[in-house]
């Protein structure tokens, strides 16, 4: 069978997968950010290295939900240079701690920490800070890779152990699903595509909430559709005490 079709196959398996499992969990996810908008609170999302790659996509994009704040750190996003400094900033703690001090945080708000593994001492710390300050946290990862790993954090803990919410990516470990002959290491990682399919329909449903509550949401409107630019600097506008990425 060609590795694509294969690839292919595996990505169905595994979207299979989180329709028949996760769903409870997304709709529990969905309610509780919908709630938190409702009561004024705010919704950030942060993931590490490839992880941030999540939070990218659910800010600043064409039907986008704008209320979605991106916690980026300095050395811990793909563009930093060399990128392998990334792994080893990622297993440092106490950067968590003073990212989160820098964002208007208050009791009540929602964080999703993205994290394939949940092992390492940023996100973990991401979690457990996010906890300490009074914030519900909705944690991405892969059940199966976390298990069957060690904690890189004084407290043990891995995200999942710590969220409010689990959205399981139902992932393989080492997040690469393909065996190609002989050759001994994996390829085709699943995490990046299975995390966008959980979140972006996390966010359908949180939009259709909002609106089964009388709220007019704000969502971004391309900018190459006539006027769509126009909308959305008024959305932009309307909601800029909750929006901290402009």
């Amino acid at each position: 069978m060609s590795k694509i079709i294969e690839y292919f196959d595996k990505v169905k398996e595994i979207f299979r997968k989180i329709e028949e499992t996760q769903i409870p969990n997304i709709e529990k996810a969905a309610s509780l950010i919908a709630e938190r908008v409702l009561e004024g609170n705010n919704i950030f999302i942060f993931g590490a290295t490839h992880s941030a790659i999540l939070a990218e996509e659910l800010f600043y994009r064409a039907g986008g939900f704008m209320l979605i704040n991106p916690i980026f750190i300095s050395g811990l996003t793909l563009t930093e240079r060399p990128v392998a400094r990334t792994t080893q900033l990622e297993r440092v703690e106490g950067i968590a701690k003073v990212i989160l001090d820098s964002y208007p945080i208050k009791a009540g708000d929602v964080l999703i920490v993205a994290s394939v593994s949940g092992r390492n001492a940023v996100p973990v710390e991401m979690a457990l800070e996010a906890k300490n300050r009074g914030m519900y946290v909705i944690a991405v990862t892969s059940l199966e890779y976390s298990q069957n790993v060690t904690s890189r954090h004084k407290s043990g803990k891995k995200v999942y152990e710590i969220a409010d919410i689990v959205l399981d990516n139902c992932g393989v470990k080492g997040d690469a699903i393909l065996q190609v002959g002989s050759f001994p290491q994996k390829v085709a990682p699943t995490s990046t595509i299975a995390g966008a399919y959980i979140l972006n329909a996390m966010i359908a449903r949180v939009i259709e909430s909002l609106i089964e509550r009388g709220m007019e949401p704000p969502v971004f409107l391309s900018g190459n559709l006539d006027g769509g630019g126009e909308y959305n600097l008024r959305k932009l506008k309307e909601f800029k005490d909750r929006i901290f990425y402009m």
